[in-house]
């Protein structure tokens, strides 16, 4: 069970490392293809409200990152769960305000990861 939560934390740790570079770096082009619903006139006007977002969801990263690099058993299932519970929370305000495809690529792996952080 431990090894699993592992591999799902780290999964969800580089999915949104992936969010951060297509949000800060490839809004414009990456950004149109996973948003497809959005107009495409929206993306030049957007770039700096979506690079922000990058930034937030690369603090996201870096605290389930973080937990793998804790000494103390107690602080790494703190930590990750801690960061697991705002990546579902992101997850679930994106599946209801943007799209509900949000809730099973963002929301699922991370619930997924955290039932796994508690069963090991």
């Amino acid at each position: 069970m431990h090894i699993v939560a592992q591999i799902l934390t780290a999964i969800v740790a580089l999915e949104h490392l992936y969010i951060l570079w297509f949000e800060m770096f490839a809004w414009d082009t990456v950004g149109k293809k996973t948003f497809d619903s959005l107009p495409a006139e929206l993306f030049k006007t957007t770039k700096v409200l979506a690079a922000n977002q990058g930034l937030y969801n690369g603090f996201l990263a870096a605290g389930l990152l973080w937990s793998f690099f804790i000494s103390d058993p107690v602080w790494t299932e703190h930590i990750r769960v801690f960061f697991l519970v705002c990546v579902i929370a992101a997850g679930l305000y994106g599946a209801k305000t943007i799209s509900k495809k949000i809730l099973v690529v963002q929301a699922v792996p991370a619930i997924l990861a955290l039932l796994f952080v508690w069963l090991s």
